[in-house]
């Protein structure tokens, strides 16, 4: 479908919206709307961090998916356990490919899955005893393990089970950090509540460990914060912020260690990557201990070159020398491979539908590559999220928060997108559609996106997607059955 005006996107809103009932067509109604450039605050015009419709088809996560997936999850010297029934915790586990370097099991426990696998008499008699048993059997097998996190699965916030009590006193015994970290399931409307949880834990027990402990720093001393290095993408990150001329101190979550995190506060400046899972600690820093922080965008070469000069005025003409030799070294190679692939994508269009940064931080991307976002939005984002994302998208484009299955596909059907970046929820019921799809919670399988190496691989992997003639090949099987009772009726 060609470009809508804003009175044909406003009009698609209100169609989609009349298969609801009443109800939750007053609430569906608030979390949709066509862009407006000229508009300040989101607030305005679409809600956002509000609790899902009952019976509608939400893509969200949990709080514990919030913290134990994301946040703690990828620090790969630490043991967290998942505690509660083993299957959040198998679900959990791996899940998005956050890369990390070291020796599974003796330096490194990411991809291992540790759970007290609640039975029935465990939410009968309470699970305390049990916990406090696996974390002496945990460091007796792994004793080079820094430290031990312990994410709370719904039933313990149910039956009461005192994990700061049972942290506290294993702490003392093991001679290491024991974390408890109170992100039930069912607490909050999604995954983001479970961010700021397990920031505010990163606060009480790990943030201020050496704040008495003398650190050989420098002038240029960075930390990387929201980068899950999925597919490897922090790597391809630090490659250009050290080629600058700063030193990385730390990175976390991915491929993070607990010394890094403890050392953050001794920086000069935080470097944060995804703002709704790491916004919390970087106020946190910034107010205790006076250290900026700065959000920037590594995806195309546009946004990453901004980013490399907006990071370089923090600092002084070496630094800022640094960044310009960094740019011009990449502009020939990047300008190569958008040459090669650009014809190939000019003019495609693309909807996301995606968590954390990725709907307004790939739209740069995409427009290196001749693309155009058509629509954008977010499962758990607040409203400093589309604040932000409005500038990002044209006008007259569609902006939704927490999209139902059904308005998805409904907007999909009528749009005509020639490619959908979303989630894995979403993949298979579009690839039956016959709709070009891109899993961008891990990159389906592939990466790094950040970075200039990153956009070698996305530009290559866009076009393998919206270029593949096998979705000309497929049809939706109930579009089938229509086509089939249409032949017959005739």
């Amino acid at each position: 479908m060609s470009e809508l005006t804003r009175e044909q996107a406003q009009a698609l809103i209100e169609e989609v919206l009349e298969v609801y009932p009443e109800k939750a067509k007053k609430d569906r109604a608030k979390h949709l709307m066509v862009n407006d450039k000229s508009i300040e605050q989101s607030k305005k015009c679409i809600t956002s961090n509000r609790k899902s419709v009952p019976g509608v088809m939400t893509q969200r996560g949990c709080a514990y998916a919030g913290s134990k997936g994301v946040v703690w999850g990828p620090i790969k010297d630490i043991i967290d356990i998942s505690h509660g029934p083993v299957g959040c915790g198998a679900y959990s586990r791996g899940g998005r490919r956050n890369y990390y370097s070291g020796t599974s099991g003796v330096d490194s426990f990411c991809d291992i899955n540790f759970t007290s696998d609640f039975q029935e008499k465990d939410i009968v008699f309470g699970g305390d005893k049990k916990l406090a048993v696996l974390i002496d059997e945990l460091e007796a097998l792994f004793p080079l393990s820094r430290g031990i996190s312990v994410q709370s699965e719904c039933p313990v916030g149910l039956i009461g089970d005192d994990i700061e009590a049972v942290a506290k006193k294993k702490s003392a015994e093991i001679g290491k950090v024991v974390i408890p970290v109170r992100c039930e399931g069912f607490r909050g409307v999604s995954q983001s509540l479970g961010h700021h949880i397990a920031n505010d834990a990163v606060r009480d027990f790990i943030i201020s460990n050496r704040d008495d402990v003398a650190f050989e720093g420098t002038p240029y001393d960075v930390a990387i914060l929201g980068d899950y290095n999925i597919g490897g993408d922090a790597w391809s990150s630090r490659i250009l912020l050290e080629e600058m001329g700063l030193r990385v101190v730390a990175q976390w979550s991915g491929d993070g260690t607990l010394a890094e995190m403890e050392n953050t506060p001794k920086v000069k400046l935080n470097l944060l990557h995804c703002y709704r899972s790491m916004n919390y600690i970087a106020r946190h820093m910034e107010e205790k201990y006076a250290i900026p922080w700065l959000e920037y965008n590594f995806f195309g070469p546009t946004k990453i070159a901004e980013s490399l000069r907006d990071i370089a005025s923090h600092f002084d003409e070496t630094i800022q020398a640094g960044a310009e030799r960094v740019i011009a070294k990449y502009t020939p190679a990047m300008n190569a491979i958008i040459a090669k692939f650009k014809p190939r994508l000019q003019g495609k269009k693309v909807m996301l539908y995606v968590g954390g940064l990725r709907p307004r931080h790939t739209i740069g991307a995409y427009e290196d590559l001749g693309m155009e976002v058509i629509g954008a939005g977010y499962e758990f984002a607040h409203n400093d999220d589309y604040d932000r994302t409005m500038k990002e998208m044209k006008d007259a484009t569609l902006i939704y928060d927490d999209v139902t299955g059904y308005e998805f596909e409904e907007f999909v059907r009528v749009l005509k997108p020639d490619l959908i970046g979303s989630g894995i929820k979403e993949k298979y019921a579009f690839h039956k559609m016959g709709v070009p799809f891109r899993q961008l919670h891990s990159w389906d399988y592939s990466g790094p996106y950040h970075g200039f190496d990153g956009f070698a691989v996305f530009a290559r992997d866009m076009d393998m997607t919206v270029n593949n003639p096998c979705w000309g090949m497929l049809k939706a099987p109930w579009l089938k059955d229509e086509a089939e009772g249409e032949q017959k009726a005739a």
